[in-house]
């Protein structure tokens, strides 16, 4: 049987479980939507439906291929509260539940500063602390009973090993318990009464242990089928680009639901709290400059409003009769988080081609974000940008002076936390597939973008 490693990838919108075989390319894959169960005490996450579908998957495969390691990647913002029995103390909510805010006044008066923190202020449960505040004070008796309080991917990796850890990827990941630059707990974790509560620290490309007899019996598989620690999947993604062994200046896109450039050799002076920049923390616990806003939620967004569909075909002409008309759609088409998230957004009348409006407005975001980064050197996209090229090449004529690569890679995330199972990573052979956007030609474009910022930041 072929050896493999399987990834679990949680993201926002959806579940994966993929294996990788010992070149890094996906050679199976399963996905289910990430379902939000609306009843209950607040939305929270599907936990043991992922559950019984992660050993489904494993079992359905585990004929075929010989798994020998399971990493984890997940989504930021989340964590889940475990009491003595093993049980959620409480469900694991969903950081888009905007009552959480409902804590504002008390938590904002608790809160590090961003100086230390980097961790702006967020809407709705963006920052975890927040919501463990919001847990801690609306069900006070079952947020005491909690004995351990994971990180979304290690709260995975305990599930399958378990052995309990907690690594910095997602701690630092505006969380407001983590201060990057000083590589230590924020006072918040000892406000909130969690420090005791944290398992150990492990970096990212920790083996936690083997597999528990109780999965091993239930898949079929390996009993001596290693679990790693996890990692946050936006750094997951990054961590794949440093075993491309690119070096510093360089800033990595990640696209999916949100959209986030990780400035590698940014000072951290550079951002700003108002246009939710922050710092996350790499693989090897170094802070790292970010601009995020939710770019793939407002690319559907925009094309629902327009009545495109996502499979339209959408060329260059299509993009330059906007240009050319003078047609700016402006942000923003989500409120949780991004530059521009208070603001409402504005669509042109009468566009032929949505998708292009929408491609173009994420190359005109990425484009401003790059620039509050100060972002130097070469500008790699991940996978998922493989979708839609023309967003590279749009990007690679607004920065002329700045190489733009595309990854040749099915996933970015989810080989990323493959790289993270290798020996001697971030050394990993074969990582530097990538492709050379050729700019597009639009006439004007540079006088359109100066005017669409200018209009995006009058309000």
């Amino acid at each position: 049987m072929h050896e493999v490693t399987a990834i679990l990838d949680v993201g926002k919108t959806n579940v994966k479980l993929c294996l990788l075989d010992a070149s890094g390319k996906t050679v199976s894959s399963l996905s289910r939507p990430n379902d939000v169960t609306q009843s209950g005490p607040y939305p929270h996450f599907a936990i043991e439906a992922i559950w019984s579908w992660l050993l489904e998957g494993l079992a359905a495969v585990a004929d075929e291929f010989d798994i020998r390691a399971i990493n984890i990647s997940t989504h930021g913002a989340c964590a889940v509260l475990v009491d003595g029995d093993g049980a959620l103390a409480l469900p694991v909510l969903d950081y888009e539940y905007d009552q959480v805010e409902s804590c504002d006044e008390h938590y904002d008066a608790v809160r590090p500063a961003f100086e230390r923190s980097f961790s702006p202020a967020l809407p709705a449960g963006l920052n975890l602390g927040r919501q463990l505040f919001w847990l801690s004070r609306q069900f006070p008796a079952d947020f005491a009973q909690a004995v351990q309080v994971f990180m979304y991917p290690q709260y995975w990796a305990w599930r399958l090993s378990g052995v309990a850890a907690t690594e910095a990827t997602s701690l630092g990941c505006h969380t407001d318990l983590w201060y990057p630059g000083e590589d230590a707990y924020s006072p918040l974790v000892e406000q909130l009464d969690i420090r005791r509560r944290l398992p150990p620290l492990v970096p990212a490309t920790a083996a936690l242990g083997r597999v528990t007899g109780e999965v091993a019996e239930s898949t079929g598989l390996p009993q001596d089928c290693l679990v790693y620690a996890g990692v946050h999947d936006s750094n997951a993604s990054f961590a794949r680009h440093l075993a491309a062994g690119l070096s510093e200046p360089f800033t990595a896109v990640s696209t999916g639901t949100w959209v986030i450039a990780m400035a590698a050799g940014s000072p951290l002076a550079v951002l700003d709290e108002h246009r939710d920049t922050l710092a996350n923390v790499s693989v090897h616990g170094k802070p790292l400059a970010c601009a995020r806003f939710m770019g793939g939620r407002e690319f559907e967004e925009i094309c629902r409003l327009t009545n495109a569909r996502l499979n339209d075909d959408c060329e260059e002409n299509d993009i330059a009769a906007i240009v050319s008309a003078r047609d700016f759609c402006l942000p923003a088409f989500a409120s949780a988080g991004g530059p521009f998230a208070r603001r409402p957004g504005e669509l042109p009348r009468d566009i032929a081609n949505g998708k292009a409006l929408a491609t173009l407005y994420l190359a005109l975001m990425i484009d401003y974000e790059l620039d509050l980064l100060q972002a130097q050197g070469d500008i790699v996209f991940g996978s998922a940008a493989g979708k839609n090229p023309l967003l590279c090449r749009l990007l690679a004529q607004l920065r002329p002076g700045q190489r733009v690569l595309q990854s040749g890679d099915d996933a970015s995330t989810v080989r990323g936390a493959w790289c993270l199972t290798r020996p001697g990573y971030p050394n990993v052979t074969g990582m530097d597939e990538f492709e050379l956007a050729p700019p597009t030609g639009l006439v004007g474009f540079d006088a359109y973008r100066d005017e669409w910022r200018v209009q995006s930041l009058a309000v």
